[in-house]
């Protein structure tokens, strides 16, 4: 287990920017797999971005591909989420999680961070 949390987030006008950043507690942050996770209220937690070990690899979600980038940055235990071209529909809480592997299945990531609100406004 690692713990992790989340900054970042806040009120930004469509088609604005935002860097969120998660910092892990631990320096075996460089042996897991960082994911960004959405999730709205009452509705299921959906995959965002997922890097591998050494940012050797990186995966995301059809909706936010070419306006997000995900990367690590191993010597602060840090993950940020650059998030370009927000949409209203980007509006929800953030949270990034630890897990092993090449996945973007939530239950594959055993360490979750308390999430951080992203508001789009139009």
């Amino acid at each position: 287990q690692v713990q992790l949390v989340e900054s970042g987030g806040g009120l930004v006008q469509a088609g604005g920017s935002l860097r969120l950043s998660c910092v892990a507690s631990r320096d075996t942050f460089r042996w897991y797999s960082m994911g960004w996770f959405r999730q709205a209220r009452g509705k299921e937690r959906e995959f965002v971005a997922v890097i591998g070990t050494r940012g050797d690899w990186a995966y995301y979600a059809d909706s936010v591909k070419g306006r997000f980038t995900i990367s690590r940055d191993d010597a602060k235990n840090t993950v940020y989420l650059q998030m370009n071209s927000l949409k209203p529909g980007d509006t929800t809480a953030y949270y990034c999680a630890a897990g092993r592997g090449m996945t973007s299945a939530a239950a594959d990531f055993g360490s979750w961070g308390q999430g951080t609100q992203v508001t789009v406004s139009s």
